[in-house]
Parts: C-alpha cells; sequence; structure tokens
C-alpha cells in the first residue's frame, strides 16, 4: 500500500520511515507531491490543506490520517464523495502542547527572549532594566479557552503554580467567555476551528495588560485587532504558535512587534509525539489493509 507523510520531517525521520515502506515528501516540494498523487493510497496529513482539487487528483487515494487531532485542513465533504475515510488522532500531542503552552506564558511572563538577545549582545546590565515587566504565574488568573485534554493537563500545573484558573467551552464552564476575558491576565486558546468558533477571540474584550496565548489554530483570532492591541499596548505580549495564514507571509505585521513570542505551529512536535502519532498511523494503515474499522474516524 502506497503511504506518503506530507511533511517536513529531517533525514532520520526519512530513514525511519523509509525503512517501514513509507515516503517522506515535504510540504514545500509541490513538484514532488504532484507526481505521488496518482498513486497515494494513504496520505499522513500535517498541516498543508488537503484540498478537493488534491483529492481529485489522488484516484487511488483511500484514507487521510490527520497527523494530530484538527481537520480543518482537510476537505470532508470532498473526501465522502469519494468515499475516503478521515481520521485523526486526539490526544497524541496533548502533553507536548500543554508544555509548550506553559512554556510560552512563561516566556512572555519573563520576557525570555529579550532577555537572551540582551545578554549575547553584551547587554547584561540592560536586561535588568526590564525588571518592572517581569513577572509570575502565581497570583495571576489564567483563563483557558476550550477544555478538552490539553487545558485538562494544564489546570492542575497551574493551580499547583498557585494561578487562579478559569475554563470556558461550549459545554463545560466556570465562567462565561467575556467573564474570563475580561478577568484573565494570561488567557489561553485551546479551541478547534470551525465556523462557530472563527475570529471568536476579540482582543478588544480581553483585560488591558494582559497576555495571549495560542497554540490552537490562528483563524481562532481576529488578527487585525490583535496587531492593534499588541501596538496599543492594550496587550502585553503574545505567545503565538499558529496564525490565520501559515506560514505566515514575509512582512507580517505580528513578526515585526517585540512583544510577541513566535513558533512555527510546532507545539505538537517532539519525539515522542511523532512516536505515538507514527504507531497510531500505522495501525490504521494494517486496519485498512485487512478491511477492520479504523481508528478515530472522523469521516
Amino acid at each position: 500500500m502506497k503511504v506518503v507523510f506530507h511533511f517536513d520531517g529531517t533525514e532520520s525521520l526519512r530513514d525511519k520511515l523509509e525503512a517501514l515502506g513509507i515516503e517522506l515528501c515535504p510540504e514545500s516540494d509541490e513538484q514532488r507531491f504532484n507526481a505521488l498523487l496518482p498513486e497515494v493510497e494513504v496520505l499522513w496529513h500535517v498541516l498543508k490543506p488537503v484540498t478537493a482539487e488534491i483529492i481529485a487528483r489522488a484516484p487511488k487515494l483511500k484514507l487521510i490520517q490527520k497527523i494530530g487531532s484538527g481537520v480543518n485542513t482537510i476537505d470532508i465533504e470532498a473526501a465522502k464523495r469519494r468515499g475516503i475515510a478521515v481520521c485523526n488522532l486526539p490526544g497524541t500531542n496533548s502533553r507536548a502542547v500543554a508544555e509548550m503552552t506553559l512554556l510560552l506564558m512563561l516566556a512572555c511572563l519573563r520576557r525570555i527572549a529579550d532577555l537572551n538577545v540582551l545578554v549575547r549582545k553584551g547587554g547584561w546590565f540592560e536586561a535588568l532594566q526590564l525588571q518592572d515587566s517581569l513577572g509570575e504565574i502565581a497570583g495571576r488568573t489564567v483563563g483557558l479557552v476550550g477544555y478538552g485534554e490539553v487545558p485538562k493537563i494544564l489546570m492542575p500545573i497551574l493551580q499547583a503554580m498557585d494561578a487562579d484558573v478559569l475554563f470556558w467551552s461550549r459545554s463545560e464552564r466556570s465562567s462565561s467567555l467575556e467573564e474570563l476575558l475580561a478577568r484573565s491576565d494570561v488567557v489561553s486558546l485551546h479551541l478547534p476551528l470551525t465556523p462557530e468558533t472563527e475570529r471568536i477571540i476579540d482582543p478588544r474584550r480581553m483585560k488591558r495588560g494582559a497576555i495571549l496565548v495560542n497554540t490552537a489554530r490562528g483563524g481562532l483570532v481576529d488578527e487585525p485587532f490583535l496587531i492593534n492591541a499588541l501596538e496599543s499596548g492594550h496587550l502585553a505580549a503574545a505567545g503565538l504558535d499558529v496564525f490565520a495564514a501559515e506560514p505566515p507571509p514575509a512582512g507580517h505585521p505580528l513578526l515585526s512587534l517585540p512583544n510577541v513570542i513566535c513558533a512555527p505551529h510546532a507545539a505538537w512536535l517532539t519525539q515522542e509525539t511523532l512516536q505515538r502519532s507514527l504507531d497510531v498511523a500505522l495501525e490504521n494503515v494494517r486496519r485498512l489493509e485487512a478491511g477492520k474499522p479504523l481508528l478515530h474516524r472522523v469521516a
């Protein structure tokens, strides 16, 4: 069975996959991906959208396996029309995303990016002058928007650090979303991107001086308002692993703001997460070949 992992992986990952009979095709290599589409039967998908046009050019495709949880980058209806199964991997990356979320919170509160740059440039004493803007999680209110696996890992950690934790989701909540945004010193996003959640966060509704952390989906936030809130000082900082367009275009305002810490949608990306993901994805390939029910099928 022809399995293609569409991902910009390392050479060591390529070697590992080749031993399993799986081809690693970088998302950046469109020519190679287009050449593989006519023969691919199972597509392991990370971020680059699987559109109806791509599905139409893959006549042998039987399974789109999301390496992760969010399937907003897959044209589910086009897959359904072709009878192509779509599966995801809920929970395999939750620990990694929770740790990255905490890292971004601390990085913003302690201005670690600024301290690193200043010390490397010989600005030891200049770095110490940032002291008035450095803070701790203890004693602050942290609002978790969404209450899936990642927030459930984060909540006891934050509480152990003496934070006051609020949470809101459409099914479970300790406060309304409006109250959470108004009260929280740190707001962290953990929702899937759907038509109902798109631009659900208006940074203008957040507490003045608060920090926004997003390891979920960039489309959850009204990005122009976020830029304005960061430029005006309404928000103190943002820790962003995700953007509305990925990768963000050159010259994007968020990339030049000094109070923004950026990562390339890598909160999930650890060796441990990759191994857990590969284990489940390989099991689904075996199940597909054997005609057995697939794990975590969403369509």
